[in-house]
């Protein structure tokens, strides 16, 4: 599922992936056909222990925040749909990552990953925040928002 604003009324509708590529999907508010945002900044990317230092460390320029998590965590099931708000929100100032700490045991041992759901904030290759826990959106974002002004 994929959070889209509606570019006719700017509701935001939680849409299927293949009934936007298909050109289905509909605004729940006006009834406009919704358009994919190409970006691909639109969703979380998915990192694993391979990829961890070329996806986060190796980003320069804006923050990525890291969502360490696990299929059978209650609370990282909540937070789940505001990372892919955020995702589609971001207009390339951030980055949104998953970790799925039980997958990828490397990363979470190295960052001392002791609760989930926890958002490691990175911004060129440090770590500069840490959010341990089920967030608001807001305060999320505006960890974020400080995120990118940090010079590391």
């Amino acid at each position: 599922m994929q959070v889209v604003v509606c570019s006719k009324c700017n509701a935001k509708n939680r849409v299927d992936e293949t009934r936007l590529v298909n050109s289905e999907a509909k605004c729940g508010r006006c009834g406009a056909t919704l358009e994919a945002t190409g970006a691909h900044d639109s969703k979380p990317l998915v990192v694993t222990d391979q990829t961890f230092e070329r996806e986060v460390m190796s980003a320069r320029g804006k923050p990525v925040l890291v969502d360490c998590w696990a299929p059978w965590c209650g609370p990282c099931r909540i937070i789940a749909p505001v990372m892919d708000q955020l995702a589609g929100e971001s207009q390339g100032n951030y980055r949104i990552a998953k970790l799925n700490v039980d997958e990828n045991p490397a990363t979470a041992s190295r960052y001392q990953i002791a609760s989930i759901p926890t958002m490691l904030i990175f911004k060129d290759g440090k770590l500069i925040d840490r959010l341990i826990g089920v967030q608001p959106k807001p305060a999320i974002a505006e960890r974020l928002r400080l995120a990118s002004r940090f010079a590391a």
